[in-house]
């Protein structure tokens, strides 16, 4: 069997194994190792390569960021942020149609600005917002749509997870990565709003509701109090790092420090929450390190098999340009984001196409945001749907169908499609605060 052949079913394998509930990294590197074990007849090769793969990982100092971060956002979660967030911009939209909705993306986005994590969003916004929305008579599957909408914000506004898992991947420079999506997380969160306007126009049965009139018009003290706190730590975050006064780890260690000052401050942490912090973070970290390694194993699998060339072989013999290239790229992302999760698209999508994209002069900054927004719109889809699946098991609702949360999702869905062709059509839009 050629190298080709075996490294054209080492991905099917690794997506089967995934598919069947495998661990992803598990999946990645046994496959990854057994297949350049097969390539070679050199077992000595796969265990020096399965070294260098661990070693790059763990010697990175980028990677600090991971810890750093993931930390600084389970701490401002503890310290009830969001709900904050939530309650300012609940009375700013109150006697709009859709009003509480468009105040759950705001409210979104800037929780997102602070954790990075969509599972993290749409959990605590199921709790403070769903039930709130039902109270005012919204149609709940608008409720719980928007929520699951919204929370995949976490993964496009820095800092993000899947940013930093890119960075890793594709080699580029966490910083970048976080000032390119700022525009386009900002953009998301606009299109959300307007599309919940327009909803409200066209199909006001899908919304339902009223006016949230319970709400008292806040005092400027009140509004300050409540959202001084988060503003200062996104504008210590990524002001920082956008003046270059701080490293993306140096930024994440001061965010962190700033978070857990807040939450003193509100008395918000107890020691044991504080320990708990640490313990989610640890867990989170080692999961992520795992991650990167297996990927990494993976791209030399890739590499050794010479897949990306034989695929670069193929598009140029069809003489395929870039919108050819893109159409594939989105239309393989769409297709395993109904199967697999955010990761694991990353994982094993991108090494495959980096090698094509590069040559073309396109900038790999850009291309990793256009890949996690594409990726992102797998958050919403079934049967994987994962922040529909947390959106669920934390409402607990008998009311609400899984079903309910699919389909509430699908207008947020269409609308994350209509943006990433966007971003898409002019790179200016991911690359505007870098150049």
């Amino acid at each position: 069997m050629s190298p080709i052949e075996l490294g054209t079913y080492s991905v099917v394998a690794i997506i089967f194994l995934i598919y069947m509930g495998v661990y992803i990294p598990i999946a990645l590197g046994v496959v990854s190792f057994v297949s350049i074990w097969l390539m070679r007849d050199n077992f000595e090769l796969s265990m020096n390569l399965l070294k260098v793969a661990v070693s790059d990982s763990v010697m990175e100092y980028t990677f600090a960021t991971v810890p750093l971060f993931t930390f600084m956002g389970l701490v401002v979660s503890k310290a009830g942020l969001g709900s904050d967030v939530y309650e300012v911009m609940s009375t700013g939209f109150r006697r709009v149609k859709g009003g509480i909705g468009m105040a759950t993306v705001g409210a979104n986005a800037v929780f997102a600005a602070v954790t990075g994590s969509s599972i993290a969003s749409a959990s605590v916004f199921s709790k403070v917002s769903v039930p709130q929305m039902m109270r005012n008579g919204y149609n709940p599957r608008f409720a719980v749509g928007v929520v699951a909408g919204s929370s995949v914000l976490g993964m496009i506004i820095p800092p993000s997870a899947m940013l930093i898992i890119y960075s890793f991947v594709a080699e580029q420079s966490v910083g970048d990565m976080f000032l390119a999506g700022v525009v386009p997380g900002i953009m998301l969160a606009f299109a959300y709003v307007v599309a919940i306007w327009v909803m409200g126009r066209l199909t006001p049965g899908f919304i339902g509701g009223r006016p949230a009139d319970e709400y008292e018009r806040m005092s400027w003290k009140e509004i300050a109090s409540k959202t001084l706190p988060i503003l200062s730590l996104i504008t210590v975050v990524l002001g920082g790092i956008y003046t270059g006064w701080l490293t993306p780890v140096e930024a994440g260690a001061t965010g962190s420090l700033v978070a857990l000052i807040i939450a003193l401050v509100r008395r918000q942490i107890s020691l044991r929450g504080f320990w708990e912090a640490l313990l989610e973070t640890g867990h989170i970290t080692a999961s992520i390190l795992f991650l990167i390694t297996a990927a990494s194993i993976y791209s030399r699998m890739l590499g050794l098999a010479g897949l990306p060339n034989e695929l670069g072989d193929l598009l140029a013999s069809s003489n395929a340009g870039f919108f050819t290239i893109m159409v594939l790229y989105v239309i393989m992302m769409l297709f395993l984001g109904t199967l697999l999760d955010t990761s694991s698209i990353i994982l094993i999508v991108v090494p495959l196409f980096l090698p094509l994209v590069e040559p073309m002069g396109l900038s790999l900054v850009w291309f990793g945001i256009i890949t996690v927004v594409g990726a992102e719109i797998g958050l919403l889809t079934p049967p994987l749907g994962i922040s529909c699946f947390v959106i669920k098991a934390t409402l607990n609702d008998d009311r609400i169908s899984l079903k309910d949360v699919f389909l509430g999702a699908l207008p947020f869905a269409g609308v994350m499609l209509i943006v990433l062709i966007l971003l898409i059509r002019f790179p200016a839009l991911s690359l505007a605060i870098l150049n």
